[in-house]
Order: C-alpha cells, then structure tokens, then sequence
C-alpha cells in the first residue's frame, strides 16, 4: 500500500505520524489486532478473513513518494487548528449521554480477576434545539494515546488534537418529544466507541436513540470513569493463538460475548428498572443493531440470541460467529462492505456463507474504492491532517454521505416501515455502490 501526504514540509518524526494515520483509513492486511502493550504483532500467517478487521501496523506502509515523507512543523499552517465531524443532516438536534453499568451475573471473560463485567456506553438521541451544554467530548485523550500509539504515531501533539475532535451533540440537552426506535452500536476490533459517533448522531439527528459500547479489554484502551484504563487482553489472546483456525475461535468468541453484552444492555435500558435518566424517550418495540467489523458479526450474534433485535447492519465486518444455520426468524439484514473484498466469491468467503443463511429481507451492497474504515470516522478525520490513500481513494465525503444514507435507509425500512427506494438497486447519486446478488 502506498500513500501521500499533501501540504506538508519534511520532517521524520511526522513521517511516522502520516505513515500511522493512514492506517486507520486503509484497508487493513498484514497485522493481526494490536496486543494489550500497544503493539501490532504478525504471530503466524494470517487470512484474508483474519486480517480484514486488524489494524494495520504502520511498520507496513511504504511512502508513494518524497511528498510521503513530508510532515507537519510546529506551527505548520497546514496543521488544522481543530478537527471536525461532518454534521447531521436530520432534523432533530442531538444529545449525548454516558453510561457506566455493571452486570454482576457474568464475570469479564477476557480478564475474570477484574470481577463482573462492566460496559462504557454513550447515548445519542434527538433533542429539543438550543438546549443542553458544551458540545459533546469525542474520546478521552488516553485513549486517544493507546489508539494511535497501536498504529506507530509518537508524536504527543496528535493525540489531544484526535481527542478534542469536534462534535455536534450537546451535553445535557433535554430530549425531543416522543418516543424513538433505538439502535445499538458495536465497533470494530481494538477500536474504541467514538470512532462510530458520526454515524451515531445521523441516527439521532433523524430520529433514533442510539447506544455505542465500548467492551472493556476489547480496545487497545478504554477509560473508566474512576481514570484507570483498561488496555486490549482479547487482542493478546488472538495474538497468543498458534495457528489461524485458534485466532478464528477467539474472534468467535468475541462476537458471541457482544451479544451477551447487548442482552444486558437492552434489560438496562429497556427494563422496568432503566439505568438512563430519559429511558421513556426509547420505543422497544423497535430496536436494531449495527457494527463495523467484529461489530457487524456481533449484530448477527445478537440477533440469534436476542429476538428483542429486529434488523441487523454489517459494516464490513467477518462471520467469525456464523450466521445461524436457521437463520434469522425472519428478520432483515444489510450487508455492506468494501469493493472486491467483500463481494460474493472474493476473500471473505464468509459472507456467501453467511448470506444463504439470512432469510429475510436482506440486502448485500458493496462500495468501489472504500477501504476496511470507510464505514467510520476515520475518513473525515483522517482527510483534515492530510491524509492521501490510493488504496482507499473514496473522499471522506462520499464515505460519509454513502453510509449515512444506506444505514439510515435501512433502518428507516426496517424499524418504521417507511419507503426505502434507495435499497431497490443502483442509483445515479450512489454510482459506488454495487447491488449484489448472487
């Protein structure tokens, strides 16, 4: 893979920086997931259904020319002074809140010394306008450190400007009025939460309260609300593995711990006891669920395990948990990935596998020129500090408008029964994505 980086003078130290960020936009092929220290490890040899959620190891890229190497000065210009998340387009203002629960019937299966097993969860949903605080934080600054630390960034200025991304919910914003379908959020393996929160205010911009976990010891760091952070142990014991078929049995077990963690989330928030001050604004009537990567098998899991979940979103993400052999009762499913990786017959076998199985409405669109972290903040993020990758050449604009408009499309069908033309086939606004249908 190669990349460049535009507007930049040289220098070596921001080499490693550039040579780092734009991992987080690329497609994804020679590491396995990053162990708990912070590093991207190559234990053994790795297939395409292994390496296709892995963060990439900067150690991996190679500079496209002179201008890759070039970086940012202090006080460079060049350098944006904040980064931005594309705003909403729906319209309902939008509210954040975080939750911290407990469920003391499971002990943490990664690190059973830690007790029972604790979910971080933010809550995005519409809000009345001109109400609620100071915009939203995007990611605690440690965890910002440990994510980019994993992709071979050292430069100490890169985390706090990550960290302090700017985003468009308000703290403490009184909710709109009603009641809203809900959909639940799962990240991609060894990412934090944050890193889906655009998506997550399109949803409650447009109508939906939506919850993103975070899965303690699942992400390269996880900051708890005491300030201690909890560093990846699922990504040591993928890394411990001997062969692929161990690492494919860990990952499995990942995604099957996630629908037991949405279980729990769905008791606390929907129960008759909620655990969230504006629990009565959520219709559980109407919950769907979806994820990047690992994320997106978890949404399959859940649904499987959990008949409360009635549609279903992948975003790029592997079968390690297969789709059950029944099925899914019934219920819908969008499939969207990257274009060949994920279309029928290319490396990732486990989408045909997976596809023959589903027996609802299902839908498998795949996106030219998109790569593994299209489908999140990445792109935008990444497009700000001059990030330039030909293996990933779809803008961040396009990344975010295509899966803003598939995903909220979907849903929209799903949970509230409204016309969804944009799923029928091709379309001239959209000529990136692909129908298939094998």
């Amino acid at each position: 893979m190669t990349i460049s980086l535009r507007n930049r003078r040289a220098g070596a130290a921001a080499t490693a920086t550039a040579l780092a960020l734009a991992s987080l936009a690329a497609l994804a092929g020679t590491a396995t997931p990053a162990s708990a220290s912070g590093r991207a490890t190559t234990a053994g040899p790795a297939t395409a259904a292994t390496t296709a959620l892995a963060p990439e190891s900067a150690a991996a890229l190679k500079p496209a020319s002179p201008a890759a190497s070039a970086a940012p000065a202090s006080g460079d210009p060049a350098v944006p002074s904040a980064l931005t998340l594309p705003r909403p387009t729906g319209p309902y203002a939008t509210g954040r809140d975080t939750l911290f629960l407990t469920d003391h019937e499971r002990t943490d299966p990664w690190v059973p010394a830690a007790g029972a097993r604790r979910l971080l969860v933010s809550l995005h949903y519409p809000a009345r306008p001109g109400s609620g605080g100071d915009p939203a934080p995007y990611m605690p600054e440690a965890e910002a450190r440990l994510m980019l630390a994993q992709r071979g960034l050292d430069d100490p200025e890169w985390p706090g400007l990550v960290a302090a991304t700017r985003t468009s919910s308000r703290t403490d914003a009184r909710p709109a009025p009603g009641r809203f379908p809900l959909v639940l959020l799962s990240p991609g393996f060894g990412t934090p939460r944050a890193t889906l929160t655009g998506l997550a205010e399109e949803l409650a911009s447009r109508g939906y309260v939506v919850a993103t976990a975070d899965h303690p010891y699942e992400s390269t760091g996880t900051e708890l609300p005491d300030g201690r952070v909890l560093t990846c142990a699922a990504c040591d014991e993928v890394d411990a593995q001997p062969d692929d078929a161990g690492r494919r049995k860990v990952l499995a077990a990942v995604s099957a711990g996630r629908a037991d963690d949405f279980s729990f989330l769905l008791d606390r928030l929907t129960g008759p006891r909620p655990a969230w001050r504006h629990a009565r604004t959520i219709d559980a009537r109407r919950v769907g669920m979806a994820g990047h990567s690992i994320g997106g098998n978890a949404a399959a899991s859940t649904m499987a395990a959990d008949r409360r979940v009635d549609a279903g979103v992948t975003m790029d993400g592997t079968f390690f948990d297969q789709v059950a052999a029944r099925g899914l009762d019934g219920r819908p499913f969008l499939m969207l990935g990257t274009d060949p990786g994920h279309a029928p017959g290319a490396g990732d076998t486990s989408w045909d596998e997976g596809w023959a199985r589903l027996d609802g409405f299902k839908r498998w669109l795949t996106v030219r020129d998109s790569g593994h972290f299209t489908f999140t903040d990445t792109p935008a993020i990444g497009e700000q500090l001059g990030i330039v990758d030909p293996d990933a050449p779809l803008s961040a604009a396009r990344s975010t408008t295509i899966t803003r408009a598939y995903v909220t499309a979907f849903f929209d069908r799903s949970l509230r029964g409204r016309p969804a033309r944009l799923l029928d086939g091709p379309t001239p606004a959209h000529p990136e994505v692909l129908f298939q249908r094998p």
